[in-house]
């Protein structure tokens, strides 16, 4: 994720220099009548214990780099990049650094009040208003958005926070009733692996990422790693690796003036029309013109 990944690697790196313990370091980007959003970085690693915190009010979280797990009442899952983090207000969380140090996660909250009207609005029955799910997959449907705040909270573009907080809540509730549960639960030990499959990915999108070469690293057989795999993040490896490659490229785009082609090729794409042709299916736009409106905002 560009710059919000350097900053998150330069912090862990500052935590080993002066070996501190891990923290969580908050950073409010706008606050509005009943909704606050905040860039939440966090230093917290294998050796560190999770404890249990508190949602202050309804909360939809954006992971933009790292993974980590994520218990509350309504289960356990791993949360990476792209996937949305899901949290009622008063509900109680553990979050845990197991399998790798750090992650950063641009957090809206809101007020009841406030959330239960947009879910109203929205058209959502009362009955499906409450989040029975702890995680939102990383889907092409939110794309756009969290490369949106991304750029915005890396300071790349200009944005209308007011707007964006009432598009996430509505993007996510049509998400959630879209959707159904897969309740087949992986063991821990296939939880890990996958979890350091999705650190690699994470931190090299542009290379090559074969699923043979996947499945030989969590030492899995191809059919057992791609089923597990979809299983602990909600997506098959290859839109993973594609929608980690895309997140990469939007940010490029929006944050100079680097050559498209140049892009292309830096984030893994060997064909620039196919690069045009997956971007513009992510983020309904084609890369020229994806920058060309985010630069004018």
């Amino acid at each position: 994720m560009g710059k919000i990944a350097v900053e998150l690697e330069e912090a862990l790196m500052q935590r080993a220099l002066e070996g501190v313990p891990g923290q969580t370091v908050p950073r409010t980007l706008a606050t509005g009548d009943g909704w606050e959003i905040r860039d939440m970085l966090c230093t917290f690693g294998p050796q560190d214990r999770p404890f249990e915190e508190r949602h202050e009010g309804v909360c939809i979280a954006m992971v933009v780099a790292g993974s980590f797990g994520y218990r509350a009442d309504a289960g356990r899952e791993l949360l990476t990049p792209g996937s949305l983090l899901l949290g009622n207000a008063g509900e109680c969380f553990e979050c845990g650094h197991r399998h790798g140090a750090g992650d950063r996660c641009l957090s809206v909250s809101y007020a009841p009040a406030y959330f239960e009207r947009l879910a109203a609005d929205a058209g959502v029955r009362r009955s499906e208003r409450a989040f029975r799910r702890v995680r939102v997959p990383p889907l092409r449907a939110l794309s756009p958005l969290v490369a949106r705040a991304c750029a915005g909270a890396g300071g790349a573009m200009p944005t209308p926070w007011d707007e964006f907080v009432v598009e996430l809540a509505a993007r996510t509730l049509n998400v959630l009733t879209e959707s159904r549960r897969n309740a087949a639960q992986p063991s821990a030990a296939a939880w890990s692996r996958v979890a350091q499959i999705v650190r690699m990915i994470d931190s090299e999108p542009h290379a090559p990422h074969t699923l043979g070469e996947l499945a030989r690293a969590a030492n899995m057989s191809e059919f057992h790693f791609l089923r597990t795999f979809r299983r602990v993040t909600g997506v098959t490896p290859h839109q993973y690796v594609l929608r980690a490659r895309l997140r990469a490229a939007a940010l490029r785009l929006a944050d100079g003036a680097a050559k498209i082609v140049d892009i292309a090729l830096d984030c893994g794409f060997n064909d620039v029309s196919n690069f045009n042709h997956a971007f513009r299916t992510e983020f309904g736009a084609n890369p020229r013109a994806y920058r060309a409106g985010v630069q004018r905002v």
